[in-house]
């Protein structure tokens, strides 16, 4: 594969890549690039949202290219500001850990285990002296990190900004600096820790990394950017019924955007699934034709045949899945409080809001009373089109 061929790769579905040239330059060395990218495990499950870098490093890893998987485990209990108007509740030690072994074995779902290096940044930070900290933070200015969007806005508007915050950017930047990355991917986002981590490099007196930018991939309303707390995200552990589904309720349009960040398959090939449309083809089809290869990758593709056959059945014949997530609670247990912790509403508030606009159901029976006492049986709870769980009282 010549350089061009190469840079294709790399560009695919890109946003940014700063700068060009320099990628060209490495990439004439010809040898394995150094490329990192790194999450923070301040939720337990992944989503189809960070897949899009995750993506990305897997097309890079086909490539011969190392991948430095960093967990930030140490940059968690900080937690990112990155696009947040307010300071974000620290998490525990705890939680991290539980969430980063979560981590660990849901990315091997994409990349390849033999050839991912995983690592944590808590390695290094715990052994960082005071004195050396203060020297990190000595290398940025307060009015170089309030040049960033976020915490612009928020000290403008009087928002408070704790101090532990400014130094987010710079601790990621010095991963950059620990594993001595010739290319770090990450969203948009994350184009001012991304540089950082340049800038931290180039005192260190390193080749500076490449930044490579990968667009926020929106949820399944098409507005807002995937988020669990928003409820309109598909977790990469999902149920292969729930998953499809979930695919197939995206609209047309944005059907393209995820065939162009999520699918593997050439660029011709997705134009050529667009001209199959408007020779009259029924997008529900070509939409199947995302949904399988998304469900094949976590799963297998007898898996991904079962799951369409589920979903053609299910809105055909209105029939209820066979496979569904089961949950058992004591007796008394409130009916938002239920939907909540089943997972089939994202809060209880949530929940009152679905049964408010007739979206819940037991056993195919809408609930329009926010009151509904659960009754101490087996029974399989539904919300809006796609969410099942059956649920035993005792």
């Amino acid at each position: 594969m010549n350089i061009e061929q190469t840079l294709a790769i790399f560009t695919r579905g890109t946003n940014e890549i700063l700068p060009f040239h320099e990628l060209k330059e490495k990439l004439k060395k010809d040898k394995p690039l150094r490329i990192k990218a790194g999450f923070d495990p301040t939720t337990p499950d992944l989503h189809l949202g960070h897949t899009v870098v995750i993506n990305k490093l897997k097309q890079l890893q086909n490539l011969g290219h190392e991948i430095l998987f960093l967990i930030g485990d140490f940059t968690a209990m900080i937690g990112d500001p990155t696009g947040k108007s307010k300071t974000r509740p620290p998490l525990s030690k705890k939680q991290v850990q539980e969430n980063a072994k979560s981590y660990t074995k849901q990315i091997f779902k994409i990349l390849d285990k033999n050839k991912t290096k995983v690592v944590f940044n808590f390695q290094w930070m715990d052994k960082m002296k005071p004195i050396e900290f203060i020297q990190l933070a000595s290398k940025q200015t307060i009015a170089r990190i309030l040049e960033r969007d976020d915490f612009s806005k928020r000290y403008k508007s009087g928002q408070s900004i704790s101090t532990h915050e400014f130094l987010y950017p710079l601790i990621q930047g010095n991963d950059s600096v620990e594993l001595q990355s010739d290319v770090e991917v990450g969203g948009t986002d994350q184009k001012f820790n991304l540089l950082v981590g340049r800038e931290l490099q180039k005192q260190a007196g390193q080749e500076q990394q490449v930044i490579l930018t990968m667009p926020i991939l929106e949820g399944l309303d098409g507005v807002q950017k995937m988020s669990k707390s928003l409820d309109n995200y598909i977790g990469i552990n999902a149920l292969p019924d729930e998953m499809f589904g979930k695919i197939m309720s995206i609209s047309d349009d944005l059907m393209w955007r995820y065939f162009e960040l999520l699918s593997f398959q050439s660029l011709e090939a997705i134009t050529n699934l667009k001209q199959t449309i408007v020779q009259g083809k029924n997008p529900r089809d070509i939409k199947f034709v995302l949904a399988n290869e998304i469900v094949t990758r976590f799963y297998k593709v007898d898996v991904a045949k079962e799951a369409q056959q589920n979903f053609i059945n299910r809105f055909s014949k209105n029939q209820t899945p066979n496979k569904m997530n089961e949950f058992s609670f004591k007796a008394g247990i409130k009916i938002a409080n239920l939907l909540k912790d089943t997972g089939l509403c994202f809060s209880t508030s949530n929940a009152y809001q679905m049964i408010k606009q007739g979206g819940v159901k037991i056993n195919n029976i809408k609930i329009t009373n926010k009151n509904f006492e659960p009754p101490t049986n087996t029974n399989v709870y539904q919300v809006g089109k796609r969410k099942f769980a059956r649920v035993t009282i005792q």
